[in-house]
Formats: structure tokens, sequence, C-alpha cells
């Protein structure tokens, strides 16, 4: 893996980072959070027109077919600016989408995405947070030309803007080989449906979203019946390792910012950068923030390749959630009260990245994961367990 830009990769970050630069200022992150969208359709439509929603997606809908790399370059800029955008919650459906569902369905819905006139969401988590295919408790049962809908989701990104949302729902009792999930794709005009606002610490729009006989046609089905659970798995895999791309650029900026402060900042004569302790925080964000990119486009290179990218999904995001937690808590101690008043924008990077670590897997629960991986290895030690290996008698 080679992880020296080429021209068009630069290229791409330069113009997301100009272009942010010039239309995403710091005011207007603070105005989407008392917006009832959450976002402003104009940046969307720009954004559109610089290609970023179809980035990643096939031509034939027309997107750019380009790698996950460069998609994630983009949001990494996106989350040094924290722009308003949902491009999170729209890209991670649409990259499901183009990978798993019909045609006529991908042609229904993609190329208003791409063009910047449609927001998707997509909705796993239930009340057990955990990401995995046993909390799934949300039902679709077969009614007619019809699946019936039933249950509810929490933390949906973005629901109040959004066209459609992408559903992970319960359609068999799980089995020895099949989770019995299914996903479908819901208007979210649809009938039966209702929206509870969440408090949380990025002041973003989080939502529950609950289902009381919401009808989807059978023609919304991504993916096969009841087999559903590895394009989920996919579908989340993507989802964590561009928020990680996301972490690492508002970590970067906001060290940025901390290292200027600790030049400018003097105390007993003298810039407080000059005291080792200082010096050594410094040092400490940089290795972090740096050790959180490298894993993060490990991870996208990887998936780029085809090749398999689970436990480095989980490497990127379980270090992300540590150290980009840890470097915006010390860039908050490098600028002392002001880090903490609202009047300042510093706390906009440290709430944002605090909230981005809560979701999609905690470090526990992306360690276990990379544990479970190690199994698959006999003679590796997990968790400080030796693993068994069979006789070879």
């Amino acid at each position: 893996m080679d992880l020296t830009l080429g021209d068009e990769e630069t290229m791409v970050r330069e113009t997301a980072r100009k272009f942010l630069e010039a239309h995403c200022p710091t005011k207007l992150v603070r105005a989407m959070e008392k917006d009832a969208k959450g976002y402003p359709p104009e940046l969307w439509r720009q954004a559109a027109e610089l290609g970023w929603q179809g980035m990643a997606l096939p031509e034939r809908y027309g997107g750019s077919d380009l790698p996950l790399v460069y998609l994630g370059l983009v949001f990494e800029e996106v989350g040094r600016a924290l722009a308003p955008l949902p491009l999170h919650s729209t890209v991670v459906p649409a990259l499901t989408l183009a990978r798993a569902a019909g045609d006529d369905l991908c042609r229904a819905v993609l190329p208003g995405v791409i063009a910047g006139d449609a927001v998707l969401t997509w909705a796993y988590a239930e009340r057990d947070p955990r990401l995995r295919p046993d909390s799934i408790e949300t039902r679709a049962e077969p009614a007619g030309d019809d699946f019936v809908i039933n249950g509810s989701k929490m933390f949906v990104d973005n629901y109040p803007a959004a066209n459609h949302m992408l559903v992970v729902c319960r359609t068999a009792l799980a089995s020895a080989d099949d989770a019995g999930l299914s996903l479908f794709l819901v208007d979210t005009a649809s009938a039966g449906l209702s929206e509870v606002s969440l408090t949380v610490l990025a002041k973003d729009k989080q939502s529950e979203v609950r289902f009381e006989n919401v009808r989807v046609p059978k023609g919304n089905l991504v993916g096969p019946l009841h087999r559903g659970a590895p394009i989920a798995a996919r579908m989340l895999d993507d989802a964590t390792v561009l928020l990680c791309a996301q972490m690492v650029g508002a970590t970067r900026k906001d060290v940025e910012m901390a290292v200027e402060w600790a030049k400018f900042r003097k105390a007993f004569g003298q810039p407080i950068g000059a005291f080792q302790s200082i010096q050594h925080m410094c040092a400490d964000m940089l290795m972090w923030v740096d050790g959180g990119q490298m894993l993060t486009y490990e991870a996208l290179w990887k998936m780029d390749q085809g090749l398999p990218a689970r436990v480095e999904v989980s490497q990127a995001k379980a270090f992300c959630n540590e150290k980009c937690e840890a470097a915006v808590r010390q860039c908050q101690v490098i600028h002392g009260g002001i880090g903490f008043m609202m009047e300042f924008d510093l706390q906009l990077w440290y709430r944002r990245v605090c909230s981005w670590t809560m979701r999609l897997g905690t470090a526990f629960e992306h360690r276990a994961r990379i544990a479970e991986a190690l199994l698959d290895h006999p003679g590796q030690v997990i968790l400080g367990r030796p693993v068994p290996v069979a006789d070879e008698a």
C-alpha cells in the first residue's frame, strides 16, 4: 500500500479544502445546529456539482466510479470543515444500493442522489445498540405485493431531510447459516412512519424512527430475501471507515489550531509551546492523528482491491475512537478555559469528534471483532489466552 497521494488524489483533496474554506465558515456550522433540516440545500447542490455524492458510484447511473480512497479524501475534508452536509448518511446507502439492489431500483434513486436532488439515510441500530444481527427486532412481513414493517430504529442520521431510508429488518428467524435479515428501501413519505428527534453531543440530526404497519413494495427489497446480513455488514464497514476519515480530518484541524495556539499564547514570559509538557502533548497528538489516518486508508485501500478488510476497518475505528478523542481533549487543555466556552469555535470540533467516537461501534466492540478474526489463526494469543491448536493426529 502506497500512502503517497497521486496528482488526481491531491487535486481532489485540494479542491475539496478550497471549496469548504470558501463556502463553509463556522458561522454556517453553528446555524445548521439550529436549522430544522440541518443542512443548507445550496451547499448540497454545489457538492453535487463537484461530484461528491456520485464519486464512487457506477458511471451507468451518472457517477464517477472512482475508488473509495478518493471518497475518503473528501470525507476527511468534510470532517476538517465540520461541513453540515448529509453526505455520510447518503453515500453509505447509495453504495449499498449500487452493490446489491436491482437495476430498476438503482435507476429510480441514484441519479437523483448524484445530481444533488435527493438525500438518503439508513437504519440499523435499535434499542440494543450493538451492531449485530441478533440485535435486529424490527420485522418485515409479506402482505400481497408489499412487505409490512413494524418496529423502531435508533440514531438514524438526517431523517428529517431524507427522501428514502435503507432499513435492515428481520424477515425470518436466525438459523445456523442465515441471520434472517433483509434490507428494504423505504420512502420516508410512507404512511405509518413517525420520528422523535434525539439530542446528541454533536447537535446534528439524529432520530428515533418508528414503523407502524409501513407498507413497502416488494420491488424495494435490496438483495435476496432473508439473506441480507452480509450486505448489511458491508454497509456498516463502509459507514465505519468513512466516519473514521471524517474523524481524522476534524482531529487534524483541531490539532493544528492547538499547535498554533501554543506558539502564540504566552505564560511566564514565553510561549507555552516552549514548555516540555506542551511539546510532548503536541507530539502525541500528531502521532495519534497520523496513526488514525494510516489505518483508515489501509482499510479503504484493501476495500478498493477487493480484499477482506473487516479487521482493518475495526483497527481504524478502535484506534480513532481512543486517539482522536484523546487528541481533541488535549487540544482543550492547551487552550485552557476558552476551549470550553461556546462563544469560541474550538468546542465545535471537540463535540463532533467525541460524538463520532460513540457511533458505529465502541473501541471495545471493534477490539472484540479483531480478536474474533484472530481465532482463524491457530496458535495466536487472544486477549491474553492462548488459542488451543488441534492435534494433527
